[in-house]
């Protein structure tokens, strides 16, 4: 059986899905340490769900 003989376009095609795919994982690894940075800190982690919030609400103690 004859070795196959690699068209020059699977080559760049293969380099740019290379990139492709650091760039994903590049980004991932942004993600990923944003959100350890912010669970490391101990704050609460909020989102905006359309319910009220206790941190938001005026104490008890407040003069405002």
């Amino acid at each position: 059986m004859a070795p196959r003989v690699e068209h020059e376009l699977h080559k760049r095609r293969l380099g740019r899905n290379v990139g492709l795919g650091l760039v994903l994982l590049g980004f991932v690894a942004i993600v990923f340490a944003l959100t350890l940075a912010k669970v490391q800190r101990g704050e609460p982690i909020e989102a905006y769900d359309h319910t009220p919030s206790r941190t938001l609400e005026p104490q008890a103690g407040d003069s405002n």
